[in-house]
């Protein structure tokens, strides 16, 4: 049976809405909201767990959400005030998903390809940035993502929205340089770290063999841990008046890079 809520002052809602807003909230709980139909499509295509699906029916109709979600996973139908609450887009369609998080420590990945290629992300602050290294990733198809020492939680609404639900279609994985380090080398995989210091130009390098791109912060780079322990640093000849470029746009061009001598595999 379908709950119905009109009160932004519903102790359920506010619980939603601290989800929404708050960091800490998220990982205590281990919950998450998702809006929108494609990015719940892609959560549940890569076996997320809803726990329930929170709908406005002037938006879309129950029988157009039962369409849409398994049988199991209960439906809330909310007045146009609360969802606006919950909602984070302006533009909408109509649906939000309380779902479970994954546990996404490096101790969990599981590496299914014998010829990997990984990209890396060190400390990188903002969800737009993030979200478009994972809209990056899954352009190019690349076995995992990892992020060190990550500044933010990965369910921010902003990491969902920014990545189009790309957040859900990537093996993502999260640890410290020095674990992330340790576990590349324990699988053979090189390390190309992009960095102005002691580089060589990035297409003069062999990616077909295990492979991880590293790229940090547009601001101050990869830490001097990266550096010292990289197979080759590399780097993007620039021909403008600036030394750097935005880190999503610098990680395309070196995975698709090593793409191309993989024959896009």
């Amino acid at each position: 049976m379908t709950k119905e809520i009109s009160s932004i002052h519903n102790p359920l809602i506010k619980s939603l809405y601290q989800l929404k807003v708050k960091s800490k909230v998220r990982q205590k709980q281990g919950l998450f909201l998702i809006e929108g139909q494609r990015e719940i499509s892609l959560a549940l295509k890569s076996d997320y767990q809803i726990q329930s699906i929170v709908f406005q029916p002037d938006i879309i109709t129950e029988e157009e959400v039962r369409k849409f979600v398994p049988e199991h996973i209960k439906l809330i139908s909310v007045s146009k005030e609360v969802y606006e609450k919950l909602a984070y887009r302006d533009s909408t369609q109509g649906m939000l998903a309380l779902v479970e998080t994954k546990n996404q420590d490096l101790k969990n990945l599981k590496l299914t390809s014998r010829n990997p290629l990984i990209l890396v992300a060190e400390a990188p602050e903002k969800p737009g940035n993030i979200g478009a290294l994972l809209r990056t990733a899954d352009a190019a198809n690349v076995d995992a993502v990892i992020i060190a020492n990550p500044k933010t939680d990965l369910y921010n609404p902003n990491i969902i929205r920014s990545s189009v639900g790309c957040l859900f279609t990537n093996t993502i994985a999260t640890g410290t340089t020095t674990e992330i380090i340790q576990f590349l080398k324990n699988h053979n995989i090189g390390i190309y770290c992009a960095a102005l210091q002691a580089s060589d130009d990035y297409h003069k390098q062999d990616y077909t063999k295990p492979t991880a791109i590293v790229v940090g912060t547009e601001a101050t780079g990869l830490s001097q841990e990266w550096l010292d322990n990289a197979t080759q640093n590399i780097i993007i000849p620039m021909q403008g008046e600036i030394d750097s470029m935005n880190v999503s746009v610098a990680a395309g061009i070196l995975v698709f890079e090593a793409k191309r001598q993989r024959g896009f595999e």
